[in-house]
């Protein structure tokens, strides 16, 4: 014969049932509150690595290692090629200008084609408007090397030299290119102002910038001067404006400039310039001595030995 449950009993194994139900569906709710959070984390993760949480104007250190490496690289290989390309022609090495010229021109479509492909966050408007000045450059110098290659045949190597500085696609070409290059600085010194903000977002000094006042300046301040520096002047060199920098400072530290009595930023850069004083590596021949405490973003030209 069955035998019955007391109420007790029962009231027991009711209990017991609503208690496994309450915990089975407390775990499957709290794994699934758990899954959203991971979810939004690895989410939030992936912006960051993307750069799609990025603020705009915030130029990240990753917008501008990419720049580099998509777009200013390819214009500084071109740059570096067309300058011993002049440097030979100069010196009368060049047997043949026009073949060197029509190399030139093609490599200007090449480096093009390679920067045009880059794409740059929104995030740094200033990045983007610097592609596209490095692109008008890299274009319009690519024709002026074209024109040069024509008329080098009636021409001798000196007159043709003189003729290629005065083609307006020349001229054209540099400016552009030299303003790419002082975008790229101003961007990295909107960085500098994220990471430590008594650094200006953006500096623009008196006409007449004073050696006391550039002492007490941080470095991105000073390669973006320089940048505004080489752009005034159309310098299309083997340097870099951080180059232009370490020169001045150590024209000035060196105390040449108090026994030339130079007040002026402006009068150095000036005589460093027309007696060719500047070489391409002078930055990081003192970053270690001069500049180990500054903030800059770690792109190739400023750490060669992480590349």
């Amino acid at each position: 014969m069955e035998k019955r449950l007391t109420r007790s009993e029962l009231i027991f194994s009711l209990g017991f049932i609503f208690m496994l139900v309450v915990a089975v569906g407390a775990f499957f709710y709290g794994a699934k509150i758990g899954a959203e959070k991971t979810e939004a984390k690895y989410v939030e993760q992936a912006k960051h690595l993307t750069g799609a949480a990025a603020k705009p104007g915030s130029y990240p250190q990753q917008d501008l290692v990419s720049f580099y490496h998509t777009v200013f690289l390819p214009y500084r290989e071109f740059q570096s090629e067309w300058y011993k390309t002049m440097e030979k022609m100069n010196s009368g090495q060049l047997a043949e200008p026009a073949s060197a010229l029509k190399e030139l021109s093609s490599l200007a479509k090449q480096k093009y084609a390679q920067a045009q492909t880059a794409s740059v966050a929104s995030s740094s408007p200033l990045l983007q408007q610097a592609q596209v000045e490095i692109l008008k450059g890299l274009k319009l110098l690519g024709e002026a090397a074209s024109r040069g290659a024509v008329s080098s045949k009636d021409v001798e190597t000196d007159e043709l030299l003189v003729a290629l500085k005065k083609d307006s696609y020349y001229k054209e070409g540099v400016e552009q290119l030299m303003s790419g290059q002082l975008d790229y600085y101003q961007s990295m010194l909107r960085w500098s102002n994220t990471v430590n903000k008594k650094i200006p977002a953006t500096y623009e000094p008196a006409s007449i910038l004073g050696i006391n006042q550039w002492k007490t300046l941080p470095l991105t301040v000073k390669n973006k001067l320089m940048a505004d520096h080489m752009k005034a002047r159309m310098l299309m060199t083997s340097y870099y404006p951080q180059d232009l920098v370490s020169a001045v400072d150590d024209y000035i530290m060196s105390g040449e400039a108090a026994k030339m009595k130079m007040k002026s930023v402006d009068a150095v850069v000036d005589l460093l310039v027309n007696a060719n004083a500047v070489r391409s590596g002078d930055f990081l021949s003192s970053k270690a001595k001069v500049y180990g405490k500054e903030t800059i973003p770690q792109l190739p030209f400023f750490y060669p030995e992480e590349n």
